[in-house]
């Protein structure tokens, strides 16, 4: 973490951080100093890896084996091979095995310059990518046997409590576990707790998980009101369009801003009034939560016998808007950056019904 520069000459300690500059005086004397805090968690999070491999064979299966590690800090992450998603039972249990071996405070047994074979027979895992001499170094908490060249704790209740905060896939065949340990883990514990009380506070209900409930429940039942009332409203206004239509060369023309909430209402109208207008050519425009969309409908025999394709006329009017849409010859839709230019778009929908 940090390197002493040893002043001979003055017989005292000068601290130089570690920079990408050599040092000025490279002649000096050096003595590396380890972060004792990161240390300590590193040495939690390692140990605590061990333990988690154990406890994923045992529950996963045999077939369970690391493909990739990180002792970190402030957290662990551990690669292993699994053929699914780990459930939800099958984590909660996990991570039960573990702080049940913390709490066993299972002391470290570590033994250097063991013959390879010999530590095989002894159960030890040989862990993913790691390169083995003839003897080797063997750590055992209990049943957890590894060979392993790491720092680690001197028992397991130095780690004092191991959390699950995620699982995922990163390839084919290996799920991925992140966890935390010691003072991170209660950490973030206390964290979630916090929250869970502005959730309680927010619901005014102790039981946080009926109060989240009653509000979904009032949210999916305002949602259906308003979808009601939406169609009330769309019902108006296809009406007043159709009291409104043009007859422009022998077409019906509707062109009209509209005030809708969705796309998908401002195509549900679309589809009404070809259904209801023969013959018709409509161009209708929605700001919808400040974005503007057009859509464009034409009846399926003027595509044919006036060569019309509603794809492109939609391009040529996006551009009115700062967007761009596509579709079928008979309907397409738009959507941009500019609800201003929705006028203008509806405007210059005529002038291709005028140029027939």
């Amino acid at each position: 973490e940090r390197v002493e520069i040893l002043d001979t000459k003055k017989e005292n300690e000068l601290i130089l951080h570690f920079t990408e500059r050599l040092p000025a005086h490279p002649e000096k004397k050096f003595r590396a100093v380890v972060n004792k805090e990161k240390r300590l968690a590193t040495v939690y999070n390692h140990s605590a890896t061990h333990l988690l491999h154990e406890a994923l064979r045992t529950v996963l299966g045999k077939h369970v084996e690391q493909r990739g590690s990180l002792v970190h800090p402030d957290y662990l992450r551990f690669d292993f091979s699994h053929f699914q998603k780990v459930t939800d039972e099958e984590l909660a249990k996990i991570e039960m095995l573990v702080n049940e071996k913390i709490q066993q405070n299972i002391p470290r047994d570590e033994r250097r310059h063991v013959p390879f074979d010999e530590a095989k027979k002894m159960g030890a895992m040989a862990l993913f990518g790691e390169k083995y001499g003839d003897t080797v170094r063997v750590i055992r908490f209990g049943t957890s046997v590894e060979l392993c060249g790491g720092t680690h704790v001197q028992s397991t209740g130095q780690i004092g409590v191991f959390k699950i905060i995620s699982e995922s896939a990163v390839a084919a065949g290996i799920r991925r576990i992140e966890a935390l340990t010691g003072p991170k883990a209660l950490e973030y514990l206390n964290q979630k707790i916090a929250e869970l009380k502005k959730i309680e506070a927010l619901v005014k209900n102790p039981n946080v998980v009926a109060g989240v409930e009653n509000l979904v429940n009032e949210n999916r039942a305002l949602a259906r009101e308003i979808e009601k009332m939406q169609s009330v409203i769309s019902g108006s206004i296809k009406e007043s369009l159709k009291q409104n239509v043009q007859r422009l060369n022998g077409i019906n023309y509707i062109g009209s801003i509209v005030n809708l909430r969705s796309a998908d209402a401002l195509k549900d109208l679309s589809y009404q009034l070809k259904n209801e207008v023969k013959n018709l050519f409509l161009v209708l425009g929605a700001n919808i939560d400040g974005k503007p969309h057009l859509a464009v409908m034409i009846d399926e025999m003027l595509v044919k016998e006036k060569n019309l394709h509603a794809g492109s006329i939609i391009r040529e009017l996006a551009r009115e808007i700062q967007g761009g849409g596509g579709g079928q010859p008979f309907f397409a839709t738009a959507g941009g950056k500019n609800p201003e230019g929705l006028k203008k778009a509806v405007e210059r929908a005529r002038s291709f019904i005028e140029r027939i």
